[in-house]
């Protein structure tokens, strides 16, 4: 199989080790990612392979418009996208992101979770800029992050412009076997400042959740208060980049598993930061580990700016102090307010 073409930022250092492991110069090939499916021209002699709409359940394709054509397009479409994935040829960037398989495969993937189990409703998109570099920073809990893949197509899917998040991940993702890849693949990469603050010049939308494990790994007496922000790394690298932070509350994750226990001894000899025990797991087996069909709510708030300080403001340890403290403020009120309106956990 041919390898895909990258699109590298200004030299090679930053590389993922995905890209390298490819074998891709820096400098690779630069073109568009397709957003869509493509069309009949697509195949050679712009036409679907006979008999493939009708053996789709579509009509011949006859020029006539109708359900017939719409069929023969997703055809064609799935085709050209099968073609292009068996001869590489499409785009990565140098983190190993893959924005054609994210738009036409993950997302419709994750989609139906989104907008039929958990029903997320989403408020505040228009504070998300339509370009340029932005800084979601949301809370984080669930026990497993269902959060931050739903944050994910809750930005593609309502956003006017259909950015696409970033979301700074945890280096546990990038032990994994499997999750690694796909992870790299939606967009995703390690949470770091230089990775960060790359991504943020580069004019992208990058999402961050600071409490980490202590956030998703809290007991459910505890839902909704949010832990600590850590040290305000995620201000610094802002400052850094001058780019607004955009805060971001989410409500429904918490129930999804409750997380009434943990086992420390069974963590450490997997190797997790912890092993919950909830109403159904382990109890169930593996119908214990499927969440429950909680109402979700995610809400954006009033960006903060952060163009307006000189550059030395990022080596400021109380300008940090009190940005961080003043985002998690914002999405400690917001999630109270937003408690205060549910009628229902699960309606």
């Amino acid at each position: 199989m041919a390898d895909a073409k990258v699109i590298p930022f200004d030299d090679d250092r930053s590389r993922s080790g995905a890209a390298r492991r490819r074998g891709v110069p820096p400098g690779g090939g630069r073109g568009p990612v397709a957003a869509g499916p493509a069309p009949v021209s697509a195949l050679p002699g712009g036409q679907v392979p006979e008999g493939a709409a009708e053996a789709a359940g579509g009509a011949p394709q006859d020029g006539d418009a109708g359900s017939g054509s719409g069929w023969d397009r997703r055809i064609a479409g799935g085709l050209a996208f099968l073609r292009r994935r068996l001869t590489g040829d499409y785009d990565v960037d140098e983190f190993g992101y893959d924005k054609e398989l994210t738009d036409q495969v993950l997302m419709s993937v994750l989609r139906p979770l989104a907008d039929k189990y958990f029903r997320v409703e989403v408020k505040g998109i228009e504070n998300i800029p339509s370009d340029g570099g932005a800084l979601v920073v949301a809370n984080h809990s669930g026990t497993l992050p269902l959060d931050g893949l739903m944050l994910q197509v809750a930005v593609h899917d309502n956003h006017p412009a259909e950015r696409h998040l970033r979301l700074l991940a945890a280096d546990l993702v990038f032990m994994l076997p499997v999750v690694n890849e796909l992870a790299r693949k939606a967009g995703h990469t390690l949470a770091c400042a230089e990775d960060a603050e790359r991504l943020l010049q580069g004019g992208e939308v990058v999402g961050v959740m600071p409490e980490g494990f202590k956030g998703i790994g809290k007991p459910f007496g505890e839902r909704y208060k949010l832990q600590r922000f850590g040290r305000g790394g995620f201000v610094s690298t802002a400052l850094r980049a001058g780019v607004p932070i955009v805060p971001c509350s989410i409500v429904g994750a918490e129930e999804i598993y409750p997380m009434i226990g943990n086992s420390k001894t069974l963590a450490r000899v997997l190797g997790v930061p912890y092993f919950p025990i909830t109403p159904t797991f382990p109890w169930l087996g593996p119908l214990g580990a499927l969440p429950l069909p909680t109402k979700w709510t995610i809400q954006f708030g009033e960006p903060i700016p952060t163009d307006g300080y000189p550059p030395e403001a990022a080596e400021d340890p109380m300008l940090m102090f009190n940005l961080t403290d003043q985002v998690r403020e914002q999405i400690q009120h917001t999630l109270y307010k937003l408690l205060v309106q549910r009628r229902s956990v699960f309606f």
